[in-house]
């Protein structure tokens, strides 16, 4: 296949589009699964087979100044304006390519592996069912707001060790960053998530004092004195982490929370067949990863002059963009892809990626997703919508504005 096929154009910022990426989506799929998105100005991938291959690929990587310049790549000057915000992504796992990855995410990786947030099951239950008995008697709620955003947040704060107290504000700071992955970003947005950076980052250094005067149990600690031959965490490093952890720890569990509610409601399906027993919950949480992504689009750089095994050729610091939310409505992968069904026997999802880069959080969304339906649906078996949910103007973060609910 030749670079010079397949020019499609869709704005990122027009509500037609980001209200429902599906429709062009199919289209692709019908037409071209690889394609030049004019607006952005790369190729991109919608198949399911190749975007879980490139994902694989270490020919292609998160970052590329580690093996070019910007004046070899004709890249443009840093922002002085976003110098904090840029200094939030310099150790992040999720901008790294090893050793520098495989180094971070050693270190970190323990407390994230299946068998040890299985122990935060009991305590993620009591907070959805706490999170419920603050609006049952109401009547109706925005379950964003009330429900799909606190979980995770403090689960993840209590996680690092920040107080429980503190969700409300480390959500406000993560929403301002992540403004930063809209297309087009103003200078307005800029300079805001410039500033939640610096907040962000002076209170995580003043806890982090602390915590190495006296250290506790937590990941805050466990990232402080952890070693691997001989080698620590910078604070750095430490900030940067726990930073991308709050954001991205939080950021896809609560779009899945949303768009998943969303989904079912509007499916017609009975709540209780669908979390009927631990494994079709798990299967139900699968579909609604599957069906309505959290998120849509995720870059890679030639980190070399590359051709793929279907002829494309792309040079050194090329950007491709992975389309999660396509590649997981591909009709040579799923029967009735656009069918939202948590019975079917073929699911799969590359919602969370896949290679070095896969969700280190992965274990603990699903748990958080799992006990979030069950127990929702367990409360409020006469759940509706009360109005038709809009979707946020960011379109790679794939998420309801507020789901307005009634029972």
């Amino acid at each position: 296949m030749s670079n010079a096929q397949a020019v499609e154009q869709a704005d990122p910022r027009d509500p037609n589009f980001y209200q429902d990426p599906y429709a062009f989506y199919h289209h692709i799929h019908a037409a071209n699964p690889s394609f030049y998105w004019q607006n952005y100005g790369h190729w991109c991938f919608t198949g399911f087979k190749e975007v879980n291959a490139l994902l694989r690929d270490k020919r292609f990587g998160r970052q590329i100044l580690h093996v070019a310049t910007r004046a070899e790549l004709k890249m443009p000057a840093p922002k002085p304006h976003v110098a904090a915000f840029d200094q939030t992504e310099k150790y992040s796992l999720l901008a790294l390519e090893p050793p520098a990855h495989t180094r971070l995410r050693t270190l970190v990786n323990r407390a994230f592996v299946s068998r040890h947030v299985e122990q935060l099951r009991p305590r993620i239950v009591r907070l959805a069912n706490e999170m419920i008995d603050g609006f049952s008697a109401d009547g109706g709620t925005d379950l964003i707001k009330s429900f799909a955003a606190p979980i995770p947040a403090i689960v993840i704060a209590e996680m690092l060790g920040l107080p429980t107290e503190m969700a409300p504000q480390l959500l406000n700071w993560s929403n301002r960053m992540v403004a930063m992955y809209m297309f087009g970003v103003d200078e307005v947005t800029e300079h805001d998530a410039n500033q939640a950076s610096l907040d962000f980052m002076a209170y995580l250094g003043t806890v982090i004092a602390e915590r190495r005067k006296a250290p506790k149990e937590d990941l805050l600690t466990h990232m402080i004195t952890a070693e691997q031959n001989g080698e620590k965490l910078s604070d750095e490093e430490v900030i940067s982490t726990a930073i991308l952890l709050l954001n991205a720890g939080h950021e896809a569990t609560v779009h899945t929370t949303g768009n998943g509610v969303k989904s079912i409601l509007e499916s017609g399906l009975d709540p209780k067949t669908l979390f009927a027993t631990d494994e079709q919950a798990a299967a139900t949480v699968e579909e609604c990863l599957r069906f309505d992504a959290p998120l849509h689009m995720f870059t890679r750089y030639a980190l070399g002059d590359i051709t793929l095994d279907n002829g494309m050729a792309f040079k050194k610091g090329q950007v491709i963009g992975l389309m999660l939310g396509a590649a997981n409505r591909d009709p040579l992968r799923f029967s009735n892809p656009n069918s939202f069904d948590p019975f079917r026997t073929d699911g799969a999802n590359v919602s969370f990626g896949a290679g070095i880069h896969f969700c280190i959080g992965a274990p603990l969304a699903r748990i958080e997703l799992q006990v979030a339906f069950t127990e929702l649906f367990r409360r409020l078996p006469r759940l509706k919508l009360a109005e038709t949910p809009s979707y946020n103007d960011v379109y790679h973060f794939h998420g309801l504005e507020r789901l307005r609910v009634e029972w």
